[in-house]
């Protein structure tokens, strides 16, 4: 029998009786299609063709896979099978690189930042990783931003500014960018906006992710959701434009509004990815290359464009309008992040994104009246950083507050002002948050004395370790505008001694030690950082204070290695 069409040498379609097997099986949220799997006396087995896709392109690529297994392709004797499963871009990017057993031969994310991170993850695992190699995209969609008419109305004009939305009060959302690309596209943006040009995080930038970030969302569906069941209160958030298309069109109204911001935005690209592997089955690449061409062919960029899509060059599709509650209109893009940014962005974003378990403590002892050029205290600059973490924290995490200075509370020389515990804590009729506000504003009634640093350190440590929190950071946060002055405390080689004696490796507690001016005894407070795997810094103006506790956050994630 000859066959009808042949390509690469391998690949034929023959006309044979044809059964059909169409499945959906839902695996742990995993959609699985099997699509018309042919079968006939001229198949001496099957081939299987697995592709891995965007839930957004789920549809567009399960008809071009229909359209191609109308065809009875056969490769080197073997019926081609062809299977697509929908899956998140995030999770096949971390999975990739140790998928040893049956990858998909072709990947089609909604961003080539996660084939980035995939790339890299399989270059971590060495040769045995699967090699991947993006061939294009397939369609396009931008970033916008997304709401109810009247939550976009509160952000101002029908084009927002990305710097409206990092804003305090701002009603934003955000999902979780190690889970979403809307969540990780929002992250490249505001990093463009807030970041320096070495890729590490200015401090305006870990303000704004806290801002944006406390309330993230697990998905943009729930996002979604929030719009439908309760218009007036729901947030703001990200999503591709695409997404809002498809969502007021299953809703049958125009519930979801978008926003494209004035600064330009970033586009969800849909690259082509093959995957290959040393173990890869004869066939499998002849007949990947055969469905690239389904899947670049006139008829599946229809398909792209009535679904919402723009197309590769980012021109919108005919068929879509404002009824369909976005803007086909040209819009300004940025220049996509490179690779080594996605990968500390996601770090960026794993620090702050971890709950904490600290106490901080405040020096009081006399010097602390002491005023710079400014006329601010010390303590003043103190008390105003501990009310500035106050407000950075979600009501999950835990503090606690002392006060030192020599003899504060015979025989110690440090006192409780809050125990440590979470924030949305209700203690003694307030919550624990209002408790600390309250014992901060005391801060400046307390000075007086010497700086009892050495045993207040050693005490702050042991209070950490004591009840340690192992889904948490646990650390120690100590300010100072001295050294140490209390003559009957332990001996500083005696303190870095026993830090060093105590630390465990598995519970890990670094102390964060930072000085207010010239006059903080930095060599000391340098080795009691170190000796906990922390880190010591000088902060010369009040406006540094800031700057030392989000980047004392930034770096939480790689202590004690930074």
């Amino acid at each position: 029998m000859s066959p009808r069409h042949q390509t690469s040498g391998l690949l034929k379609r023959v006309a044979v009786p044809v059964s059909a097997l169409v499945g959906v099986i839902a695996v742990v949220g995993v959609t699985v299609v099997a699509l018309r799997a042919t079968a006939g006396p001229d198949c001496s087995g099957t081939l299987q063709l697995k592709i891995a896709t965007a839930p957004a392109t789920e549809e567009v690529v399960r008809r071009a896979a229909d359209d191609y297994q109308g065809t009875r392709p056969m490769v080197g004797g073997k019926c081609v099978q062809v299977q697509v499963e929908s899956r998140a871009a995030a999770d096949m990017a971390h999975e990739l690189p140790t998928a040893r057993i049956n990858p998909p031969a072709l990947w089609i994310p909604d961003s080539s930042m996660w084939v980035a991170e995939a790339q890299k993850g399989a270059v971590d695992v060495g040769g045995d990783a699967p090699k991947l190699e993006s061939k294009g995209s397939l369609a396009s969609s931008p970033l916008v931003l997304a709401g109810s008419e009247k939550a976009l109305s509160k952000l101002g004009t029908s084009s927002v500014s990305w710097r409206k939305v990092v804003e305090p009060g701002a009603q934003v959302a955000l999902s979780d960018p190690t889970l979403s690309t809307e969540g990780l596209a929002t992250l490249a943006v505001i990093r463009t906006l807030f970041g320096n040009a070495d890729g590490t995080p200015k401090p305006e930038l870990i303000d704004a992710l806290f801002r944006v970030g406390r309330n993230a969302l697990p998905s943009v569906r729930d996002a979604f959701r929030k719009v439908s069941t309760g218009a007036d209160t729901a947030p703001v958030f990200t999503a591709s434009e695409q997404s809002i298309v498809a969502n007021n069109r299953a809703a049958q109204e125009k519930g979801v509004l978008a926003s494209y911001p004035a600064e330009g935005t970033l586009s969800f690209d849909f690259p082509l990815v093959r995957v290959t592997r040393t173990s890869e089955p004869v066939g499998v690449s002849s007949a990947a290359d055969d469905f690239e061409r389904v899947l670049r062919s006139a008829q599946t960029a229809t398909r792209f464009a009535d679904a919402g899509f723009r197309g590769v060059d980012g021109k919108p599709s005919s068929n879509v309008s404002e009824n369909d509650g976005v803007q086909p209109r040209d819009v300004v893009l940025m220049r996509p992040p490179p690779a080594e940014q996605v990968s500390e962005l996601l770090r960026t974003w794993g620090a702050i994104s971890l709950d904490a378990r600290l106490l901080c403590v405040i020096d009081v002892s006399g010097s602390m009246l002491g005023t710079g050029t400014d006329g601010q205290t010390r303590i003043g600059v103190a008390t105003g950083a501990a009310l500035t973490a106050l407000r950075m924290w979600p009501d999950t995490t835990q503090i606690g507050l002392w006060a030192f200075s020599t003899n504060k509370k015979p025989p110690n020389d440090w006192i409780e002002l809050v125990s440590i515990g979470p924030l949305g804590e209700p203690i003694k009729g307030v919550t624990r948050r209002s408790a600390l506000e309250q014992g901060a504003s005391k801060l400046p009634k307390l000075v007086d004395g010497g700086t009892a640093l050495y045993d207040t350190a050693l005490a702050a440590f042991r209070t950490v370790k004591e009840n340690y929190d192992a889904s948490k950071v646990n650390s120690v946060v100590l300010i100072t505008d001295g050294k140490n002055d209390d003559i009957s405390s332990i001996d500083q080689k005696s303190l870095i001694d026993t830090l060093k004696r105590e630390a465990d490796p598995a519970k890990p507690i670094p102390m964060i030690m930072i000085g207010l001016t010239q006059e903080a005894d930095m060599d000391a407070l340098r080795q009691i950082a170190g000796a906990t795997g922390g880190k010591a810094y000088q902060a010369l103006r009040p406006e540094d204070i800031k700057t030392v506790l989000l980047d004392a956050i930034s770096q939480r994630r790689c202590r004690p290695n930074c």
